[in-house]
């Protein structure tokens, strides 16, 4: 048996191909293609889904058994009624709807929208409001919308037939109420949906059903291989690096810093924290997100240390402990756990003896420090962490995974394998085959471990992290001067 995970993503398409011991055979990727024009962000789904299936032919495998869809959410793909695109796909990073946005929160306050979609605000990203942009700006295209899908719900059925809404995605559209597991009605009502326009819902990580053989012959793929509705990338990731029961929590620092983990229950929903419909049944999965993560050094390395390397600003780090000078890496405002639109970023303490090595390692330190906020927050919602499994470029630095560890008081944890999302589809679809009984199972032969960062407590930190807090209240206070 051989099986296949995807990654719809939103830079490359990936794909890995892997054998029945879970070794890897061959991937291939390709670059997705964007028209940016008049400031929009859209790409042709025709062309993705071909790119795909060129994907698949290049791996080579016939003897495929199972492959398993991952990647992006709330890229919004509009069909009419002879089930054709009707105009480019809007992807998830078109910000188009802001005043969508504003008139969605006007109807439906924030603390209503958190009890059915748990997510704290209406956002451009949401495909209801793109929705709702359509309405009020391309009538042409609102009246003659005959189906809504997300993009990979539209893979899926452009590959096997089948219409279908994964719950696990449909979480991120705001118009699913993720306690219900079923579509919202209200919101439904006030964006102008109507149900036949939605696909029918499904459980996350099951069958679809088998590819449609021209597209089997087109992909160099043997009949009767299966395709598996998967999940979100970033759920996918969580089965690829082990993260299936609670108490794990999954840490990607990219650009991005995105925390995810599992919860058996919904929790308090007044905590704030993003919540969406889990890929286990019976589970949720909270995950919030900081967009002031890897980007801070990023930007540190770009404006102070441009001709360093990360390996030399690593290897300077090493050298010294984290002390003075603070920094706050609030350079993107909105970050998990308070969402401050005032929020910004804040060197505080430098002295004529500090260099830039020492403050990159505040800049470390101090994403750090944003680290333990969010794991607070979510131990304070009833949350067990037991150990964080860290992935993305951060993961790549001893120096900021000990920080880590120190800063939070939870072990730190590096996977083996570095694409854990394909790695992670591959595994859901031999769970789904009877291979494995349960993702635990699955976890347990396939994932592995690298390194281990053991936290070392001291009050020194306890109390950097009560300068942390007390420093970011000012700095509000100060921003919020008249």
């Amino acid at each position: 048996m051989q099986f296949i995970g995807v990654d719809l993503g939103s830079t490359n398409i990936k794909a890995a191909l892997y054998d029945e011991g879970f070794g890897c055979l061959r991937t291939e990727s390709a670059p997705v293609v964007y028209d940016r024009a008049g400031g929009r962000v859209e790409f042709d789904a025709e062309a993705y889904v071909a790119s795909l299936v060129g994907i698949l032919r290049g791996l080579n495998g016939k003897d495929t058994s199972v492959i398993t869809f991952t990647g992006q959410a709330e890229s919004l793909v509009v069909l009419g009624k002879d089930g054709k695109p009707l105009m480019n796909a809007i992807s998830w990073m078109d910000d188009r709807s802001a005043e969508e946005c504003a008139l969605t929160e006007k109807a439906f306050p924030g603390p209503v929208c958190y009890a059915h979609t748990g997510q704290p605000a209406a956002l451009p990203t949401w495909p209801a409001t793109k929705i709702l942009w359509l309405r009020r700006n391309r009538p042409d295209v609102f009246a003659a919308a005959a189906h809504y899908l997300l993009l990979k719900d539209y893979v899926v059925w452009r590959l096997t037939g089948k219409m279908l809404a994964d719950r696990s995605i449909a979480t991120f559209t705001f118009y699913f109420d993720i306690y219900k597991g079923e579509y919202w009605p209200e919101m439904m009502d006030f964006v102008g949906i109507r149900p036949e326009q939605l696909p029918p819902l499904a459980e996350p990580c099951t069958a679809a059903g088998p590819l449609l053989p021209q597209v089997a012959e087109a992909a160099g793929i043997g009949p009767g291989a299966v395709v598996n509705l998967g999940t979100l990338d970033h759920f996918a990731g969580m089965v690829g690096v082990g993260n299936v029961t609670e108490g794990g929590l999954s840490l990607s620092t990219g650009t991005v810093m995105g925390l995810s983990i599992l919860a058996g229950s919904p929790v308090r929903r007044d905590t704030g924290i993003p919540m969406h419909y889990g890929f286990i049944p019976g589970t949720w999965v909270m995950l919030p997100v900081a967009e002031s993560g890897g980007i801070s050094l990023e930007w540190f390395k770009r404006a102070c240390l441009p001709d360093v390397s990360y390996k030399e600003i690593d290897a300077q780090a090493a050298k010294r402990l984290p002390g003075d000078p603070l920094f706050l890496p609030y350079l993107v405002g909105t970050n998990a756990p308070e969402f401050d639109l005032d929020a910004c970023g804040v060197f505080f303490g430098l002295r004529s003896r500090h260099d830039a090595y020492d403050m990159a390692l505040a800049v470390m330190d101090g994403v750090a420090h944003l680290l333990r906020k969010n794991c607070d927050a979510l131990r304070a919602s009833g949350t067990e962490i037991r150990r964080i499994i860290a992935t993305g470029g951060g993961a790549k630095s001893a120096v900021w995974c000990q920080l880590q560890a120190d800063v939070t008081g939870i072990p730190v944890v590096i996977p083996a394998e570095k694409e854990a999302a394909c790695l992670g589809a591959a595994m859901i679809g031999a769970v789904s085959a009877g291979v494995f009984p349960s993702y635990a199972a699955a976890a347990g032969s396939v994932v592995r471990f690298e390194k281990e960062y053991a936290p070392h407590s001291s009050e020194r930190n306890e109390r950097r992290h009560r300068q942390f807090c007390a420093l970011y209240g000012d700095m509000l206070a100060v921003q919020r001067m008249e």
